[in-house]
């Protein structure tokens, strides 16, 4: 007999082998068992969950001359000849290439005709969601009212585009994604019954990379194992499937965070001078940021990514260094870069331009403000900047009139007053537990703060970040009181805005008064308290 490949020589011949999906068999079985056996079944669920695996045990279970516990016995005379697919009474149908009204009209004629060898006549209908418009509305009255001795089971990975009318007729199961260590144990089994080993490091890289199909993951290991005649190692499935490892993914994020493209560069010719598949990287890249932001969401994501805790104690070390706006950001860049590099002629570039971008945002007209901000407290606390210089102190208020120039039309900007201590500490603090504005408060400068009012000031150009500190008013003005010692009202006004220029302040106004009042009425009739 000619090599059969591993997902067929080793697809599931009881309930008990589907992997992954025990909600579905333990009610298939007491089906079987207790004789309640419905006319139609619609089994949903993405490629490789076991979907015509479960269809084909069932419709041995439901014919099977002595089950025991609800699974085919595998020895009858029905068993033996469902199993060598040479039985009449079990139709397959693939509905990709029989989707027309006269393959339905066919089958509805030899329906009606009793099975010659079993209790059942089965029908598997694969991929049922690409019959006609025609064919469904033929199929309508047979599956809703079938022959006593007739099944219908309906599988599909798309059910939104099965009618609302066949939907309401079957029995409903979804499978769902088998998890890595269910993959793992069954290829696990698969390598005892052929005589071969693999590390098991290199079997959760198969796992992983499968993401959730077991079809998906013992192709892969046949693939592994057709590259060796020894035990399969990580480092041979990675060549294989054309991955990175983890390590590599953590510098390669490191990398993107600091906004080092040289280094990002560096990484990616690294890992296109071992072969690895530019695209495949692209979108492990995006898998290792989208646990950065589960980890920055939740925290502790061992459980959630089935990963080990050293593993998710350094997602969350790494997710503190860069904020959700910017992760989504690069998220979409390299969900972007995927799917251009699959019609591109040199998808390294591709992959590389996203790379660029994503350490460069200060280029970029669409990115945040606050992501450029941050990119250039970076290259100022690297030295690769130099700091602006602190504009002069004011003229002293004694200076005569005759040695002022006159104003011109449009007067620069005053110069502003030194911030006291309790606002640079009021800042420090704004940074630490309000870190989604850190980048916007140096674009903050300080006025004045007289009878409980903070005066701040913003040029024109920075009027987006007086905008999103304004929504965080409440929270500033509460940080700010607790170092200034007293309830106060923020006051944000914009570069040559007339109420920022040198307006009076609330203790100037009542001195101005007390003084007028002194002069009308005599100092020694006014008493203040």
């Amino acid at each position: 007999m000619s090599y059969q490949v591993l997902y067929r020589a080793w697809r599931p011949g009881t309930f008990s082998e589907i992997c992954g999906q025990d909600s579905i068999t333990k009610t298939l079985r007491r089906q079987v068992t207790t004789g309640r056996i419905a006319h139609a079944y619609l089994f949903c669920g993405t490629r490789g969950t076991g979907k015509t695996s479960a269809a084909k045990v069932l419709s041995k279970a439901i014919n099977c001359l002595s089950p025991k516990d609800g699974d085919p016995c595998g020895e009858c005379e029905v068993c033996r000849a469902l199993q060598a697919e040479n039985c009449m009474d079990v139709v397959e149908i693939d509905a990709a290439s029989n989707n027309g009204v006269d393959e339905i009209r066919d089958l509805r004629e030899k329906i009606k005709y009793p099975p010659s060898l079993t209790k059942y006549k089965v029908y598997i209908i694969d991929e049922v969601h690409m019959l006609s418009t025609g064919a469904f509305n033929a199929l309508l009255k047979t599956l809703e009212e079938p022959p006593a001795h007739a099944v219908f089971i309906l599988a599909t990975t798309e059910p939104q585009k099965l009618p609302a009318t066949i939907l309401s007729r079957c029995q409903r199961f979804d499978f769902h994604r088998i998890s890595v260590d269910a993959i793992v144990e069954r290829m696990e089994v698969v390598l005892g019954g052929i005589g071969r080993t693999a590390d098991e490091d290199a079997l959760f890289e198969i796992a992983r990379a499968a993401e959730g199909a077991m079809r998906d993951a013992l192709s892969l290991l046949d693939c592994c194992l057709s590259y060796t005649d020894g035990s399969v190692t990580l480092e041979l499935a990675r060549d294989v499937l054309g991955s990175t490892g983890r390590a590599f993914l953590f510098d390669f994020a490191d990398a993107l965070i600091d906004f080092d493209s040289a280094r990002a560069l560096l990484l990616i010719n690294e890992m296109v001078s071992k072969g690895c598949d530019p695209q495949v990287f692209a979108r492990d890249v995006t898998a290792h940021l989208r646990a950065l932001l589960l980890a920055g969401a939740v925290g502790d994501i061992s459980q959630l990514l089935e990963i080990t805790p050293e593993d998710a104690a350094r997602f969350s070390e790494q997710a503190t260094r860069i904020d959700s706006a910017r992760l989504s950001r690069l998220m979409d860049l390299f969900m972007r870069a995927e799917p251009d590099m699959k019609w591109a002629s040199r998808p390294r570039t591709v992959l590389e331009l996203a790379a660029v971008r994503a350490c460069h945002p200060e280029r970029e007209e669409d990115s945040d403000v606050s992501e450029r901000m941050e990119r250039l407290e970076k290259l100022v606390q690297s030295g690769a900047i130099a700091p602006a210089k602190p504009a002069k102190a004011a003229a002293p208020a004694a200076e005569s009139a005759e040695k002022k120039p006159a104003a011109p039309k449009s007067a620069p900007a005053q110069p502003l007053a030194a911030p006291p201590q309790e606002y640079l500490d009021a800042i420090e603090t704004i940074g630490q537990e309000i870190p989604s504005i850190r980048a916007t408060l140096p674009s903050m400068a300080f006025v004045s703060y007289d009878a409980g009012v903070l005066t701040v000031q913003f040029s024109k150009k920075q009027l987006m970040h007086m905008r999103m500190l304004e929504r965080k008013k409440a929270a500033l003005e509460e940080l700010f009181a607790r170092h200034f010692g007293a309830p106060l009202t923020l006051r944000m006004v914009q570069e040559g805005d007339a109420a920022a220029k040198s307006a009076p302040s609330v203790g100037a106004t009542a001195k101005r008064v007390i003084e007028e009042s002194y002069d009308l009425f005599g100092r020694e009739k006014i008493s203040l308290e």
